[in-house]
Order: structure tokens, then C-alpha cells, then sequence
């Protein structure tokens, strides 16, 4: 009689790859479904790319309706250690004769007593710090600035000690303490360049004496009250210059904008003029078109690469035949061959030198495009917007609208987006699902076949017995 037998545990039978194969059956229904949802996600990942490439060409085009990117100069100086010059591109064309006579400055005053050692005591009493200007020897307050008085009583009253105190006034001066041959002194500062910073220090000496070289009075500079203990290094002072003949002057040595937008930055006191040319950016307005028709073919080539069918390699695209893609491509091509009323020099792109081709790109031809940079104004309106009328919008303003349309709520791009997420989440939670039931499904084939492993080792065992029973029979009889 034979013998039912498999390589195995019990009865032999191989539970545990009867089961692996059943559940590779039972999972294929996951495995289609796992499938499905990469291939969302890829094409998630290519509508991002998408979104990406549509926003970069917005920006572009936004870029084409501003007017500050028609106003755009350039500014150069030959001097620039010197005469350093900016604009904010409503300065007009020309030359500007700058002739700089002196420099911004600050107050400075160095103790003419010196000491042996920064810690040395200098005496008790206080000093009085204002801010104002001076015209010779006479003082007028700076307004709406209170004077500072600080105490030194010892044993707070070193050299170190007027230092810190001084600096952490905020009587707008600051001071130091430098080392020469002699010793140590203290060294004093407008924190501000200008006039109207400059500053005396009055001193009220525990000695009784507040003008004499001892005690706190070292300190002292008043000249307004024959009192100079302190030692002028410079004086506080405007800078001064002419900008085509015409006096200007500041506190600092930056003038902001002080003549039609033009801004200049001052170095070094002028011996003769230096000549600050201003010219229109051209190069700059020249690299915002080119930088619109790459932001262009970037966005056509993504799409025809996410589209296509390779037929000598048999791969498609993630995005092929995706009707939302393709919609998008064909509004680009339309518009981008399409003609515009906003000026009557140009109304078409190939116009001004970016020539819609065959496969849906835009070549630049540079020698129409230099051209039209000579037309400033006019190419100025072909991108811009027309507040009065919508129809007579420029390029610029109607590929803004259109990506933005694209990009917003119900637009083509976010709408897809949605929808492909919708379905990765719906397809994740099915997948859940799927993976609950596949661990019941393998638990309870693991229990069916694992009785039947046992039931199979007792049929064995019951053959076995049963065939040694019949062998005893026969040799009996």
C-alpha cells in the first residue's frame, strides 16, 4: 500500500511553501494596486515639475511688465575709491560731474595726560557729555538731545573704569584706551559722523578745580569755557560736493537719491571731477527677454518629454496622452504664434526676434532682438499691461495671466494635482485594507494547512500500524 509523503515536518507535507504560493495568488490583487499607485505618484511628481516650470515662466513674464525692468541703468565710475554712484532707474542718460571737496567726520579727542597704567585711578567726580555742533569756539546743543552726566567715585574711578562707563552711556560717544610711548590714554568719539555730532565733556572735580590737568577734569573739553584738556584729533564735520555744479552736502558720506534717483557713496576729497556716466541697461533688459524664452522652452520641453511615445524604445512618457498636459501645451503654442494690439511696432514675438518653431519652442534670432532694443518704449508696451483694456494687453500680461490661471484654484495643473492625490490616498487606503485582510487570510491558511499537516501524520501512523498488522497476519497463517 503507499505511503502518502512530502519532505517536511508531521505528516511531511510542506505547509509552509503551500501557503507562500497561495498567498503570492491571494496578494496579486495588491501587488496590481501597488503598481498602480507608483505610477500616480510618478505622475504627482510630474504635474510638481509641471507647477515648477509654470511658475518659473510667470515670474519671467512678470518680470517683462514691470516698468522698473524698462527703466533699468547702468552707472559707472571711473573713480569708484572715490565717487561711488547708484540708480533707481529714473535717473536720465548722461554724465554727472561730481567734484567731492571734503569727507564726513567724526569728533575725535585723545586725554593730553597720560598714564602709567590702565588701571591707575584718576579721582572722584563727574563728567558731563553733549551733543551739538560747534562754529569755532562756540557750542550750540544738539536738539532734543539731553546731556549724559556720569559719577566716578573710587575705588570705580580707574581709567578703564571712565571707559566703560562712557560706553555704556549711550551719550552717542564712545572711547578707548590707546598706549604711545608715553603711557595710556583715553581716546573719545562721535559714535555718528556729521555737525551736528559733535560734543564737549564738562567735568564737576572732587578736587574743587574743574578745569586744572587732575582728578576727572583730564577729561575736560569745553573750549567755549577756555577748558581743553582733551586734545582735538578731528572735528565733526559734513561732507561736501558738487553734483554738476550744484552744492550738496550730508552728515554721513552717502547721499541717498539726491538727484533724479541717483545715489553716490563718497571716498576720498576730489582733486578734479569725476565723471559718472549713466546709461540704460540694455544687456540687463536684453537678458530679461532671453530669460522669458528659456523659461518658455523649458516649460514646452517638459511637457512634450512627459508626453511622448518613444516607438524605437517602446516607453511612453509618465504623462502620455494626459489630456490636461497636452491642453496646456497646445494654450502655450497658440499664444506663443498669437498677435497683440498693444503696440503698433510689433505685434507678434517673432517680431522682436523670439520665432516660434516647429516642435513648439521659441528661437531667439539676436539680430531682430538688438534691434528692438532700440525701441525701448515700445518694447516696453509689448509686454506690459493695459489697465483700460484687457484685450489690449502685452505679452508679458497675457502669459502671467494664463500660467496664473494654470497655477490657481480650478486651474488645469492644480485641479489634475488634486485629483491624482485624491486617488493615491483612496489607493493607500485600499492597500491598507488589502494588507489587513492578506495577514487574516495567511493566518487562517496557516491554521487549515497545519490541521491538515496533523490529520495527514495520523493517517500515517494509522497506515504503518495497519501495515505491520497485516505483515504479522501473513507470516501466522
Amino acid at each position: 500500500m503507499a505511503t502518502v509523503s512530502s519532505p517536511g515536518i508531521g505528516s511531511g507535507l510542506d505547509v509552509a511553501s503551500i501557503v507562500a504560493r497561495l498567498m503570492a495568488v491571494e496578494r496579486q490583487p495588491l501587488t496590481a494596486l501597488q503598481t498602480a499607485t507608483k505610477k500616480s505618484q510618478d505622475q504627482l511628481s510630474a504635474y510638481g515639475k509641471l507647477q515648477s516650470a509654470m511658475t518659473a515662466l510667470r515670474d519671467a513674464a512678470r518680470n517683462l511688465t514691470d516698468a522698473d525692468t524698462w527703466r533699468a541703468t547702468t552707472v559707472a565710475s571711473p573713480n569708484t575709491a572715490a565717487v561711488n554712484a547708484s540708480s533707481d532707474g529714473s535717473t536720465p542718460a548722461g554724465i554727472y560731474k561730481v567734484n567731492v571737496t571734503r569727507l564726513a567726520s567724526a569728533q575725535t579727542l585723545a586725554s593730553t595726560h597720560s598714564f602709567a597704567a590702565p588701571t591707575d585711578s584718576v579721582g572722584g567726580g563727574s563728567l558731563t557729555i553733549q551733543l551739538g555742533t560747534w562754529d569755532g569756539s562756540t557750542f550750540t546743543d544738539k536738539p532734543d538731545t539731553a546731556a549724559v552726566t556720569l559719577r566716578f567715585d573710587p575705588p570705580n574711578d580707574t581709567l578703564e573704569d571712565v571707559r566703560d562707563a562712557i560706553n555704556a552711556s549711550g551719550a552717542g560717544v564712545t572711547a578707548s584706551i590707546v598706549s604711545d610711548i608715553d603711557g595710556y590714554r583715553l581716546a573719545m568719539r562721535s559714535t555718528t559722523t556729521g555737525a551736528a555730532d559733535g560734543f564737549k565733556v564738562t567735568a564737576l572735580d572732587d578736587d574743587g578745580d574743574d578745569g586744572d590737568p587732575a582728578g576727572v577734569s583730564l577729561f575736560a573739553y569745553d573750549p567755549s569755557a577756555g577748558v581743553s584738556q582733551m586734545t582735538l584729533g578731528s572735528a565733526a564735520t559734513n561732507s561736501a560736493a558738487t553734483i554738476n555744479g550744484v552744492a550738496v552736502s550730508s552728515a554721513t558720506n552717502e547721499f541717498d537719491q539726491v538727484m533724479d534717483g541717483l545715489s553716490f557713496q563718497f571716498g576720498q576729497v576730489t582733486t578734479t571731477p569725476v565723471d559718472v556716466t549713466v546709461g540704460r541697461d540694455t544687456p540687463g533688459m536684453k537678458k530679461n527677454v532671453t530669460d522669458f524664452a528659456d523659461a518658455y522652452n523649458a516649460m514646452v520641453q517638459l511637457i512634450r518629454d512627459q508626453t511622448r511615445y518613444d516607438d524605437s524604445t517602446d516607453t511612453a512618457g509618465v504623462l502620455q496622452a494626459d489630456s490636461s498636459a497636452l491642453g496646456v501645451l497646445r494654450g502655450l503654442r497658440t499664444l506663443a504664434s498669437s498677435s497683440s494690439g498693444a503696440v503698433t511696432t510689433f505685434t507678434r514675438l517673432a517680431d522682436i526676434g523670439l520665432e516660434p518653431q516647429s516642435d513648439g519652442s521659441l528661437k531667439i534670432n539676436d539680430k531682430k532682438l538688438d534691434a528692438a532694443m532700440g525701441q525701448i518704449a515700445d518694447l516696453s508696451g509689448f509686454f506690459s499691461k493695459d489697465d483700460a483694456d484687457n484685450a489690449l494687453d502685452g505679452f508679458g500680461q497675457t502669459f502671467r495671466t494664463f500660467a496664473d490661471l494654470r497655477l490657481g484654484t480650478g486651474g488645469e495643473l492644480t485641479t489634475r494635482q488634486e485629483a491624482i492625490q485624491k486617488r493615491i490616498d483612496q489607493s493607500l487606503e485600499r492597500a491598507d485594507a488589502l494588507e489587513a485582510r492578506l495577514v487574516l487570510v495567511e493566518k487562517r491558511l496557516t491554521a487549515q494547512y497545519g490541521r491538515l499537516d496533523s490529520s495527514m501524520a495520523q493517517l500515517n501512523s494509522l497506515q504503518s500500524y495497519v501495515t505491520q498488522q497485516i505483515a504479522a497476519w501473513n507470516k501466522s497463517s
